[in-house]
């Protein structure tokens, strides 16, 4: 039987291949170090997480979301997690779907202003 860590890895894996096209049009733009040098990896395993982007030099958590999140049982999960990710010294940003196709250009400011 699997325990718990190798089920998440199993998870982030499917969820790779599984990127939405949000999540594709990000990692387009971060990946490969192509934003400022920055090694970002996607789909990652932090405890008993599986967070969107991250970089781990820059302790910056990368989140992005749909309309499920704006469920009231899922803003409580996500600010549980949010202050989770927080104690461990992380920044964590989120935005909208429909941010990533309105104004991705203001994302990446964004992204780098906490970068900086």
């Amino acid at each position: 039987m699997q325990n718990y860590a190798q089920r998440l890895k199993i998870n982030s894996r499917n969820l790779r291949k599984k990127s939405t096209p949000h999540e594709i049009k990000l990692w387009s733009k971060i990946k490969n170090r192509s934003f400022h040098n920055l090694k970002f990896r996607r789909q990652h395993v932090i405890d008993k997480y599986i967070v969107d982007f991250i970089c781990l030099e820059k302790k910056i958590i990368i989140e992005l979301d749909g309309s499920q999140h704006k469920r009231e049982k899922d803003q409580k999960y996500d600010r549980k997690r949010n202050d989770y990710l927080k104690n461990l010294g992380f920044i964590v940003l989120r935005f909208w779907n429909n941010e990533v196709n309105d104004n991705l250009n203001g994302i990446m400011l964004k992204i780098e202003e906490f970068i900086n």
